[in-house]
C-alpha cells in the first residue's frame, strides 16, 4: 500500500471541494495517511477523513502527547530533542512522516514556511509532492527542485524573503544544483 504525507498550513481550516474530492481518490485507493497533529490543515483533514470512517491513518506526535487526533487513530509518538516548542520541534515529526511515505500531498496557503519545508524535505529523498496552491485553487506536482522553483515565483515576494529568511532556501537551491532569483 501506499503511503502519503498529507500536510498543509495551520490557517487554513476549511477543505474545498477539489481537495475533498482528492481526498476521496486517497481513500478510494486504500492509501496509508501520514498526517501530523496540528490545528489547521491536518486537523481539517483529519475531521474530513474521520466523517468518512476512514481508518488507514497513523497520526504523528511530537512526544506522548498528540495535540489532535480526532478518530483516535494509531499514533507515532517521536522523541523531541528539545522542550522548547518552537519550528524546529514539531518539525521532527514531519521529518519522520517524509521518511515513512511514498509522496506527498500538501495543502498551501503560500505563507506557511512549515509546508513548504516539508515539500523541500521530500524532494530531497525524491518522493513527488503533490500540492494544491491556494491562490490559484491549483494542483501541482512537484518532481524536481525546478518544479519548486516554478510554484515559488507565484509567491508573494514578501514571503519569499521570508522563507529565504526563515529556511534558507538559496542554499537549498544551491546544493539542487540550480539558483533562485528572489528578484
Amino acid at each position: 500500500m501506499t503511503k502519503i504525507f498529507i500536510g498543509g498550513s495551520r490557517k487554513l481550516s476549511k477543505l474545498n471541494a477539489d481537495i475533498r474530492g482528492r481526498l476521496d481518490s486517497i481513500m478510494q485507493n486504500g492509501d496509508i495517511i501520514l498526517i501530523g497533529d496540528a490545528n489547521g490543515a491536518d486537523k481539517s483533514v483529519q475531521k474530513y477523513l474521520f466523517d468518512k470512517n476512514y481508518r488507514s491513518v497513523c497520526v504523528f506526535c511530537v512526544g506522548h502527547y498528540c495535540r489532535n487526533n480526532v478518530g483516535i487513530w494509531e499514533i507515532k509518538s517521536v522523541k523531541a530533542s528539545s522542550s522548547v516548542r518552537d519550528f524546529h520541534y514539531y518539525s521532527i515529526k514531519d521529518l519522520w512522516m517524509v521518511k515513512e511515505s511514498d509522496f506527498g500531498f500538501m495543502i498551501w496557503d503560500t505563507k506557511s514556511k512549515g509546508t513548504l519545508n516539508n515539500m523541500i524535505n521530500l524532494l530531497k529523498e525524491s518522493k513527488p509532492v503533490v500540492v494544491y496552491f491556494f491562490s490559484d485553487k491549483n494542483f501541482y506536482t512537484l518532481h524536481t527542485f525546478n518544479d519548486l522553483k516554478k510554484l515559488l515565483l507565484k509567491c508573494d515576494k514578501r514571503y519569499l524573503e521570508t522563507f529565504e529568511e526563515k529556511l534558507k532556501l538559496s542554499n537549498v537551491f544551491k546544493k539542487q544544483q540550480g539558483e533562485f532569483d528572489f528578484a
